[in-house]
C-alpha cells in the first residue's frame, strides 16, 4: 500500500474543487486522497456520488458466493475463515458483504440532509445500530487493511470490521497483530487499490498465510494485475480471468482522464470501444484459489 499521502481505494477522494481531483503522478488519472482522511465516511459519498461508482455494488454479491464457498472448506472447523479486504477505506465491502444493504442505499443515507448536520459521534452511534440490525445470519469475519487510519477506525468503530489494520506492506513488514490476524484469514478481497498496491503487498500477506487463501479481486483494465497474479502463482494459487464480462467502475472526471484510460486500455492490449470510450472507468474480475482446488 501507499503511505498516507495516496490512500489506498484506485482513484477517488476529494482534492480541489469540483468533481475533478488532482492529477495522478502517473500521468492522467485523478486521485483524491482527502476524503480517505476524514473521520466518517460522507466526503467519500458525497464526492463519489457524482461519479458514479458503484464496484462495491457489482462485487457485493460475487463476494458473497465466494465467501460462503471458502467457508465451506472448514465446515470442520470451529472458526469461520475471515476475509481480509485489501483497501478497505470506510469498510464498505464489509457492509455489503455481512449486512442487509445496498450501495444506493448508504448513498442516499450519507449524502441526505439529516446525516449532514450529525457530529462525526451522532452518526457513529446510529450507523452502529442501523448496521447492528441488518446483519445477516451467515455474516462472516471481516478484516480490514487500509493506510488512511481515520477510516477503518470509523469502521471498526461502527461493528463493520472485526479488526483493522494500516500496515503500509509497500514499505515494510506486517506488524505483530496484522501478523496474528492473517493466521485466520481464507479469503482476500479487492475492488480498490489495484493502481497502488503491487506484488509486495500480495507476497507479505501470503506469506503470513496459516490457511488456505483465496483471492477475488476487481481490477482496473487500464493496470496490469500480471505481477500480482506471478505472486499468487509463486504461492500455490492458479488465477482466473472472468473473460465474460467487465464491470463498470466510475465515471471519468474529464476528457482527459478518459484519453488516459483509453490509452491504458490500449497498450496492454485491451479493446476501449464501448468500454472506456464511452467514458467510464472499467474493471474485470480475477478469483485466484489454491491449485489443488483449495484443499
Amino acid at each position: 500500500m501507499m503511505g498516507a499521502e495516496a490512500f489506498c481505494e484506485e482513484e477517488y477522494g476529494m482534492a480541489g474543487s469540483g468533481v475533478g481531483g488532482t492529477e495522478d503522478v502517473a500521468g492522467g488519472k485523478a486521485r483524491f486522497d482527502d476524503i480517505y482522511d476524514r473521520p466518517d465516511p460522507r466526503a467519500y459519498f458525497g464526492r463519489l456520488a457524482p461519479l458514479e461508482y458503484e464496484i462495491p455494488h457489482h462485487a457485493q454479491p460475487v463476494f458473497r458466493q465466494v465467501a460462503a464457498e471458502r467457508a465451506a472448506l472448514d465446515d470442520g472447523r470451529s472458526d469461520r475463515p475471515a476475509v481480509l479486504d485489501l483497501c478497505c477505506s470506510y469498510g464498505i465491502n464489509a457492509a455489503l458483504l455481512n449486512h442487509d444493504v445496498t450501495l444506493a442505499e448508504m448513498y442516499e443515507r450519507y449524502t441526505s440532509p439529516a446525516c449532514l448536520t450529525m457530529s462525526t459521534a451522532e452518526l457513529a452511534a446510529r450507523d452502529e445500530v442501523f448496521y447492528a440490525e441488518r446483519r445477516r445470519p451467515d455474516a462472516v469475519p471481516v478484516f480490514g487493511l487500509d493506510v488512511s487510519a481515520p477510516a477503518v477506525h470509523y469502521a471498526l468503530d461502527v461493528g463493520l470490521l472485526d479488526a483493522a489494520f494500516t500496515d503500509d506492506l509497500e514499505r515494510r513488514s506486517p506488524g505483530p497483530a496484522l501478523s496474528r490476524a492473517l493466521a485466520e484469514v481464507g479469503l482476500i478481497t479487492l475492488t480498490g487499490g489495484g493502481s497502488y498496491i503491487t506484488a509486495r503487498t500480495f507476497t507479505a500477506l501470503l506469506d503470513g498465510a496459516r490457511r488456505p487463501v483465496w483471492v477475488s479481486a476487481f481490477v482496473l483494465r487500464t493496470v496490469s494485475y500480471q505481477p500480482i497474479v506471478r505472486t499468487l502463482a509463486a504461492h500455490g494459487l492458479r488465477t482466473t480471468l472472468d473473460a465474460s464480462r467487465t464491470y463498470p467502475q466510475r465515471l471519468f472526471t474529464d476528457e482527459r482522464e478518459r484519453q488516459f484510460a483509453i490509452e491504458a486500455v490500449r497498450a496492454l492490449g485491451g479493446d476501449p470501444a464501448g468500454h472506456e470510450e464511452d467514458g467510464r472507468f472499467h474493471s474485470v474480475r480475477y478469483e485466484s484459489r489454491p491449485d489443488a482446488g483449495g484443499e
